[in-house]
C-alpha cells in the first residue's frame, strides 16, 4: 500500500509500505477513507519529538471502513463507516474503566521508551514516535486499529465522512478543553490559537454555555473562521495593545474566567521573551516555546482555570509562581475521545457542531508532503488539509 513516511526531519515522502496485517485477535483492519494533518504532526516534522524512525508511517487523525476482523472482535462486521479517536484505549484497566482512555495502561507496546520522560506511558497513539507506541498511522490505504470494538464507533446515518473525520481528533480534544473549565453560565472564556482544536474549543465552550469566548491568533484568515464560523470575539495579539490589555478591558479588569491554550510547543510570539526561546529551542536547551502559554496564565482571572490542550516537552522560564499565587486551577490531558464521542455525535446530529469548515484543501495521498508544506508555512490559508487514500 501508499503510505507518508517520515524520512527525518522536514522530510516526508510517499512509499509503498506493507499492508497491515491482523497481530492480535481483538484487531479490526480499515480502509483509510479520510485522513487529515495535525498541528502536533508538525512537531515530528521539526524534529522535537524523539524516537522517530526513517520509513515511520504518521498520522493520527481518520476515518474509514472496516475490510477485516480478527477473531475476537465481535462488535464490528466489515462494511462498517467508523472513526477512531486518536488514543487508543483497551477498555480494562483503571485508566480506561474510569474515562481517562489516553492514559491506557494496555496499549503502549513500547513503555520503556515513556518512563524514563513520563514516568509512566501513556496510551498508545497511531504514527506519532515510537515514544508514544511506535504504531503504523493513518496517512496511509489501510491501517490496524488494536482494541477495535472499543476504539472504532461506527458512524451514525446522516453524518458525512468529513463530519466525522475531526471525531478523531480535533473536536474532542477542544472539546475536552472546554470540558475542563467547569463553564457556568455568564462565564467568558479565552482560547489561544484558531487552528483546528482552538476552533473547536471556542465552539465547544459555547455549547457549554458560555456567554462570551474570545479568540486570539495572529493570522487574519483564522481569526475571521473563528468570528464568522464560530460567533468567537476575535484579538489579534500583533496588534500594538497587548493582549493583555486588551483582555481586562473586555472583562472589565477582572480576567477570563477560563483560559484555553491550543497553540503547543511552537508558539509564534512577540517581543524579546519570543526571540530567547527562538534561540534556545534552535540550540536544542529546550524545545518549547511557551509565549501562549505564560500569557494565558498571566491572564486568567484569579480562581480561573487554565485548560492546555497544547503539546509541551521542556519549557524554560515557566510561571508557577503565578499559579500559585493567582490560585489558579490548571487541567491538561491528551484527548480523551472515546469518553466524548456520544455526545459529539448528537451535537452533529442535532446540527449544533459541524466541523467541516476546517476543511481548506483536499488533496490525494501522493500529495501529501505538498498538503503538509502548505499546513505548516499557513499558505494559501491553510487550516487543514484532508487526504483522500
Amino acid at each position: 500500500m501508499r503510505a507518508v513516511c517520515w524520512m527525518g526531519v522536514n522530510d516526508l515522502q510517499v512509499h509503498t509500505v506493507p499492508d497491515p496485517q491482523i497481530v492480535n485477535p481483538h484487531d479490526a483492519i480499515l480502509k483509510v477513507r479520510l485522513t487529515t494533518t495535525c498541528g502536533s504532526d508538525l512537531h515530528l516534522l521539526g524534529g522535537y519529538i524523539p524516537t522517530m524512525r526513517e520509513g515511520d508511517v504518521i498520522g493520527h487523525e481518520y476515518m474509514g471502513e472496516v475490510v477485516e476482523v480478527g477473531p475476537e472482535t465481535t462488535r464490528l462486521k466489515v462494511g462498517d463507516r467508523v472513526v477512531v479517536p486518536s488514543f487508543l484505549g483497551c477498555s480494562k484497566c483503571w485508566y480506561c474503566e474510569h474515562d481517562y482512555w489516553s492514559l491506557c495502561d494496555n496499549t503502549h507496546p513500547k513503555p520503556e521508551l515513556a518512563e524514563p520522560v513520563l514516568g509512566y506511558p501513556t496510551g498508545g497513539i497511531p504514527g506519532y514516535s515510537h515514544a508514544f507506541g511506535g504504531y503504523a498511522g493513518s496517512h496511509a490505504e489501510y491501517i490496524r486499529v488494536p482494541h477495535a470494538d472499543v476504539n472504532c464507533f461506527e458512524i451514525p446515518e446522516g453524518i458525512s465522512d468529513e463530519q466525522a473525520l475531526f471525531l478523531s481528533d480535533a473536536v474532542p480534544t477542544g472539546y475536552m478543553g472546554a470540558d475542563f473549565c467547569h463553564i457556568n453560565p455568564g462565564d467568558t472564556v479565552a482560547v489561544w490559537g484558531c487552528g483546528g482544536v482552538g476552533l473547536m474549543a471556542q465552539r465547544s465552550a459555547l455549547l457549554m454555555g458560555a456567554e462570551r469566548v474570545i479568540a486570539i491568533d495572529r493570522l487574519p484568515e483564522r481569526l475571521a473562521l473563528a468570528r464568522d464560523k464560530v460567533g468567537s470575539e476575535t484579538i489579534d495579539y500583533t496588534d500594538s495593545e497587548s493582549t493583555l490589555e486588551q483582555l481586562r478591558e473586555l472583562t472589565g479588569g477582572r480576567g477570563p474566567d477560563a483560559c484555553i491554550e491550543a497553540v503547543g510547543m511552537e508558539a509564534h510570539g512577540t517581543g524579546p521573551q519570543y526571540a530567547y526561546d527562538r534561540v534556545k529551542q534552535a540550540l536544542h536547551l529546550e524545545t518549547d516555546r511557551g509565549s501562549s502559554l505564560r500569557e494565558a496564565i498571566l491572564a486568567v482571572r484569579k480562581a480561573g482555570t487554565l485548560s492546555i490542550l497544547g503539546v509541551y516537552g521542556a519549557m524554560d522560564k515557566f510561571p508557577l509562581g503565578v499559579l500559585m499565587n493567582k490560585g489558579i486551577t490548571v487541567r491538561t490531558a491528551q484527548q480523551h475521545g472515546q469518553r466524548y464521542m456520544p455526545k459529539m455525535f448528537q451535537h452533529l446530529q442535532a446540527g449544533e457542531l459541524d466541523p467541516t469548515f476546517l476543511i481548506t484543501h483536499r488533496m490525494s495521498l501522493e500529495d501529501a508532503p505538498r498538503g503538509y508544506a502548505m499546513f505548516k508555512d499557513k499558505e494559501d490559508g491553510c487550516v487543514r488539509a484532508v487526504f483522500a487514500p
